[in-house]
């Protein structure tokens, strides 16, 4: 197995470095046996943890977006002798997914909420500032919409929103309005001439503060093409509702708007009551169906950040069902 596994990793590039993974095995809580979802499979890093601790008669369910990840990933997880049911699909389709398996429940289920190595350093996926690619930044290849047709089809006040929204970037007005400039001469087309957009729309103070001047517009674009944030909402109730009882759902989350997402579902459920909080007892019966494994967010140890610089904003929240 280390050859076919070294050989798709070779091939593929998804040699994964798996965050807050002892966190994740842990909380998880696997059952020998059971039946789990990892929604990100990615390069199977997780999974592969998950699939040791389930046994011969465990069953894994696998899902991503990405061919290639799933092709990795089915070569790694040969080496376990679990059930693996690899799904190309979005996590958001959970509930489709198990039901196509004829899957009733889960006794757990992890998101992994950030990109994979793969696709950032790939530079023919178009995921990064740093290398000169075509604007794609799809994880799916058949999804129709790219970075390119965002960049040259939204108008400026839709990119600003999405890139003050999901990229945070103070500079958001400044850059779009740059790139409406940049696209009435020429079409926009490949990461490095947006960066240069970019580069010249972020006055030179700024550029020399913090992260690079591209990261965050690149952030938001990636958001925005694989509609991440929507896709996320409507999967964490879905996730919640297949799980059985004492099942549980981990979530690693990246940055502040997905973690924003994360915990306000949760809390939603922690707490559904919705009377008026001048009653003095409940009368709309709704009780919680979840409990919190996790009294705060789970982060990275430094040792775990000296070995992988990229888990420093990983945050880790996970709840049981009751």
């Amino acid at each position: 197995m280390g050859k076919k596994l070294a050989a798709a990793e070779e091939e593929f590039g998804f040699s994964h470095v798996p965050v807050l993974y002892n966190e994740v095995m842990e909380g998880l809580d696997i059952k020998e046996g059971g039946t789990y979802a990892d929604g990100t499979l990615g390069g199977a890093g997780h999974s592969s943890g998950i699939c040791e601790r389930l046994g011969k008669d465990g069953h894994l369910i696998g899902i991503d977006r990405d061919a290639d990840a799933l092709r990795a990933a089915s070569e790694k997880l040969k080496s376990f002798n679990c059930r693996c049911s690899l799904v190309q699909s979005n996590y958001s389709d959970i509930k489709l997914v198990l039901e196509d398996l004829g899957v009733k429940a889960l006794d757990g289920a992890l998101l992994d909420l950030g990109v994979s190595s793969y696709q950032l350093d790939n530079p023919a996926r178009g995921f990064s500032y740093m290398h000169n690619a075509p604007l794609d930044m799809r994880m799916n290849a058949d999804d129709v919409v790219t970075a390119e047709d965002i960049v040259n089809g939204y108008s400026k006040e839709e990119l600003t929103r999405i890139i003050s929204e999901y990229g945070e970037e103070r500079w958001a007005a400044r850059i779009a309005q740059f790139i409406e400039q940049r696209r009435k001469e020429s079409r926009i087309r490949t990461t490095f001439e947006l960066v240069d957009v970019i580069k010249a729309a972020v006055p030179a103070a700024a550029r020399r503060e913090g992260p690079h001047p591209a990261k965050r517009t690149f952030q938001a674009l990636r958001i925005e093409v694989n509609d991440e944030l929507g896709s996320l909402s409507r999967a964490l109730t879905d996730f919640i509702d297949v799980l059985a009882p004492g099942g549980r759902l981990a979530v690693i989350s990246f940055h502040s708007l997905e973690d924003r997402i994360v915990k306000e579902t949760f809390n939603k459920r922690l707490a559904p009551c919705i009377c008026p909080p001048e009653f003095p007892v409940c009368v709309c019966g709704r009780k919680p169906d979840v409990k919190k494994v996790t009294k705060k967010p789970v982060t990275a140890s430094d040792k775990e950040l000296s070995e992988n610089p990229r888990a420093r904003s990983a945050k880790l929240r996970i709840i049981e069902k009751l």
